[in-house]
């Protein structure tokens, strides 16, 4: 009689956490999240709207760790203040873009933060990025060109276009932050004080973009309470997560984002030509890629998780 081994299925299901089931689930939300901001953007501009959206994220935050926020610091506050920055900028820019593009595209587009960092660490600190970033970023930009139509391969991006692809090195940057200080602060605290920061810089800069500010509006309402807690749920999951989940592995299961965002779009109407499908391919193609690591390397860094794990 032949027995069945069932080690292997559940060998590989052992492979994710907790931390890293809740990481999946997340980017879920985060890609729907295109689609119910690009509705929003008919009745609202982008910086009320985002101001709007992290006020409500805050305040729902606030109600479930009010107690905690006496115990704030003053690292905590630094750091929920340079998240914040991070935030703004990266969603600020979004949505701006988001009034002229398809969800699914800026979704594809915004997933390029991942190759992207090893260019930016190359142009401005002069580090030569390894053979699969290289790789990666070689895709991207095929990715990107074939994602936006003809006018990409003569790189004439459009005003959203433009917003959006800024938009990645903000994201980028707030996940490396997040990374930074995870494991030193109180998630609660340091939500609070980074989604509270992008509230108030939204608003601020109401004034010198020179927004019309927008009438009572349900779905305004609607969209801006909806999101706040979807965005409230994402940034304190994230926060808590990337404690023990490592920013590469973490940015892996973010680049399943764009694809969710895609779904939606598709779900609504959207349609990409065949093309730029194909663009959107490999981009998240590119995503996956720039975080392998060659056999060395990979070696390397799985000594110095483990020694790390040992310290702690």
């Amino acid at each position: 009689m032949t027995s069945v081994n069932t080690s292997k299925p559940s060998a590989f299901f052992s492979r994710f956490s907790k931390a890293e089931c809740v990481l999946v689930l997340i980017t879920m939300v985060w890609g729907g999240t295109f689609l119910l901001v690009q509705h929003a953007m008919t009745v609202s501009g982008p910086m009320f709207f985002v101001g709007l959206r992290f006020a409500a994220a805050a305040s729902i935050v606030v109600l479930f760790s009010w107690r905690s926020l006496r115990d704030l610091t003053l690292f905590e506050l630094k750091a929920g203040v340079f998240i914040g920055m991070a935030i703004m900028l990266g969603y600020g820019l979004q949505t701006v873009g988001l009034q002229t593009i398809l969800s699914s595209q800026s979704a594809f587009i915004t997933a390029l933060y991942v190759p992207f960092v090893p260019l930016l660490q190359w142009l401005v600190l002069g580090r030569r990025p390894g053979l699969m970033p290289s790789i990666g970023i070689m895709l991207a930009f095929a990715g990107l060109m074939l994602l936006s139509g003809p006018n990409g391969a003569s790189l004439n991006f459009s005003p959203g276009e433009i917003a959006t692809l800024i938009s990645t090195v903000a994201i980028a940057a707030e996940i490396i932050l997040i990374g930074t200080y995870a494991g030193r602060v109180d998630v609660r605290r340091v939500t609070v004080v980074q989604l509270a920061t992008t509230s108030v810089l939204a608003f601020l800069m109401i004034v010198p973009t020179q927004e019309a500010l927008p009438g009572f509006s349900w779905l305004l309402l609607a969209s801006a309470l909806g999101l706040g807690a979807a965005s409230a749920a994402i940034q304190v999951a994230m926060n808590w997560a990337q404690k023990s989940v490592s920013p590469t592995r973490a940015t892996l299961i973010y680049a399943g984002e764009p694809v969710w965002a895609g779904i939606a779009g598709r779900l609504a109407g959207e349609r990409l030509p065949a093309l730029a499908l194909f663009g959107a391919g490999l981009i998240v193609a590119a995503v996956i890629v720039s975080e392998l690591k060659t056999k060395g390397k990979a070696a390397v860094e799985s000594e110095d998780e483990l020694e790390r794990e040992t310290e702690g």
